[in-house]
Parts: structure tokens; C-alpha cells; sequence
């Protein structure tokens, strides 16, 4: 038992390497196949996830921009492009917070919000079934789990997660 341990142990630099190998390739497979599904509506990936943030029922009377680069886990930086973008294809719009006049929300127009309903989902729920093809329910439960656990470490070893969640 403890030589099998230890092929363990010397095996698992490797191991990690060929996950993070795969999830590197996962991603760019992502963008590159998912970008390729909405290309019709003129859509990025980028775009898609801020919309798709956009669409959750917490978010209906609009979301600060710190608050949807944490939740989207990208700089504010990175996301003022995709948000000028948008707001210049009026699938956005910034509006003033009703509960605090010096604070600005992002939302989706009544454009962005057709888009999204009546053009984008059908087509990423046909992009979501070939993408999961031959994964179970339990399949997809277990791999958010284990997502969300790598995600849980990346946040503790990102060394800027604290001062990004300051500035919220």
C-alpha cells in the first residue's frame, strides 16, 4: 500500500498538469466554439457571459460594475470594453441607482433583453447539449463542485482577489 502511495505522490505534478492542460483547451474551446454558435447576433463569449449575468433575477433592476466584474471573476478594466460595446449595440445601459444617486448601475435594455430571450437562449441551450453530450445530471453536479472548489483556491491564491473585492 505505501509504494502505491508513493507512485501517487510522484505521479501527481503530472496529473495536475494534464487537468490544467485539458481546462486550458476547455476554455479556448469555449470561447472559439461559443463564439462560432452566436456569430448570427454578432456575440462574443465575453459578451454572453456579461449578458447572461445580466439576465439573473438578482440583477433585474440593474448591477454595479464592481459587482458584476466579481461575479464574472474579471477585472473592471476588461469588462469596460465589453460593457462600452454593448452599450453602443444598446444591449445595456447604465442607469443611476435609485437608492443612491451617486452610483451607477448596468442593465439590460429592452433590446438586450429580447436578444437574450427570443435569439441568444435557444441557441446556447442547443450549444449547451452538444457540449454536454454523454454527461449525466450527477456528471454536471459533480464537475460545478470540483469547479467551484479550484475557483475557491484560485481566489485564495490570487494575491489581488482582496484588493478587487475593496474596490467593489
Amino acid at each position: 500500500m505505501a509504494q502505491h502511495d508513493e507512485t501517487y505522490r510522484d505521479s501527481t505534478p503530472e496529473l495536475s498538469n494534464r487537468l490544467f492542460f485539458r481546462l486550458y483547451q476547455c476554455a479556448n474551446m469555449l470561447h472559439k466554439t461559443g463564439t462560432r454558435a452566436l456569430e448570427d447576433h454578432g456575440i462574443t463569449t465575453q459578451q454572453w457571459a456579461v449578458l447572461g449575468a445580466l439576465t439573473r433575477r438578482s440583477a433585474q433592476g440593474g448591477v454595479a460594475v464592481g459587482d458584476l466584474a466579481a461575479f464574472l471573476l474579471v477585472s473592471r478594466q476588461n469588462l469596460a470594453g465589453v460593457l462600452s460595446r454593448l452599450e453602443a449595440m444598446n444591449y445595456v445601459e447604465r442607469t443611476v441607482s435609485e437608492s443612491d444617486s451617486r452610483s451607477r448601475l448596468i442593465r439590460l435594455t429592452a433590446k438586450g433583453r429580447a436578444l437574450w430571450d427570443e435569439n441568444m437562449r435557444p441557441v446556447i441551450a442547443d450549444y449547451y447539449d452538444d457540449a454536454m453530450k454523454g454527461f449525466s445530471t450527477e456528471d454536471k453536479i459533480h464537475m460545478i463542485h470540483y469547479l467551484d472548489k479550484m475557483i475557491g483556491n484560485f481566489r485564495a491564491i490570487d494575491p489581488d482577489h482582496d484588493a478587487d473585492d475593496a474596490k467593489g
